[in-house]
């Protein structure tokens, strides 16, 4: 599961697959996305266009 969401596939999809709600798997692999935030405010700057 951290796999999947370390590449970027939605917590909702990787909760249905995993039989778990969205707020579980948050709880169990919220530290498995550590160290991500560079990569993630790349994509809110591209979002954003800034």
């Amino acid at each position: 599961m951290s796999l999947w969401l370390n590449a970027g596939v939605p917590a909702p999809e990787v909760a249905k697959r995993a039989g778990h709600s969205v707020d579980v798997l948050l709880r169990v692999y919220a530290k498995c996305m550590d160290g991500q935030q560079e990569h993630v405010n790349s994509k809110i700057n591209n979002v954003l266009d800034v």
